[in-house]
């Protein structure tokens, strides 16, 4: 018989039961780690600023737990016959600047030849069983904070069909290419029953998750 001993699993905290934005596993010394994925494809012309969106996007599932953010991996798909390499290059330059402004590295990821470009992170952190927010902790008269305005998705279609004013384009973008990490260290000094990042489903959609 072997004498080798079982091996310690780790210990899932926040899975897929509950539409969380991110996955928490509490490893066998006790440390919770956290971990999201996300990417899209693109909701602005411009690919520098696609490329912003879309890595303070995979950021925000992070915040929006109450956790820190500790490195990312790329995921980045492109028309590699397509499209001019310059562009691929100002996307991941996005998310490569925005990933410096959160304070954390982007060590790799994988590429695939795609006819769509796509991009987004792997986005891993840490967070104490104290500070941990689920979405799922809201009771009935807690007031609904948000950190930014709603409607991006509305107005992202409208870039896209070229029906929209300049300057909610520009408000708009520059809304959705902030970090929300301010906020989340706001949000640490309150009792917070529960928080998501409102991406996608839009607000009655994470509400109905909340």
């Amino acid at each position: 018989m072997s004498n080798l001993k079982s091996p310690k699993f780790n210990t899932v905290k926040v899975g897929f039961e509950t539409s969380d934005d991110s996955a928490v596993v509490e490893l066998s010394n006790g440390k919770k780690i956290i971990q999201t994925v996300d990417f899209f494809t693109p909701i602005v012309d411009d690919p520098y600023t696609f490329g912003q969106i879309a890595a303070a996007n995979a950021l925000s599932d992070i915040y929006a737990m109450g956790a820190t953010p500790t490195f990312a991996l790329n995921i980045f798909g492109f028309p590699i016959k397509d499209l001019p390499k310059e562009v691929a290059t100002q996307i991941l330059k996005g998310g490569s600047d925005k990933a410096n402004e959160a304070g954390i590295p982007i060590l790799g990821g994988h590429s695939v030849d795609d006819k769509e470009p796509k991009y987004g992170m792997v986005v891993n952190g840490e967070v104490h069983e104290n500070m941990l927010i689920r979405n799922s902790g809201s009771i009935a008269g807690d007031a609904l904070v948000l950190t930014k305005p709603i409607g991006t998705g509305i107005v992202s279609t409208a870039i896209k069909k070229g029906h929209i004013q300049n300057e909610l384009e520009k408000t708009a973008i520059e809304s959705m290419k902030t970090l929300n990490r301010d906020a989340a260290k706001i949000m640490q000094k309150f009792k917070v029953n529960a928080a998501t990042d409102i991406t996608g489903f839009g607000l009655i959609g994470h509400l109905i998750e909340m």
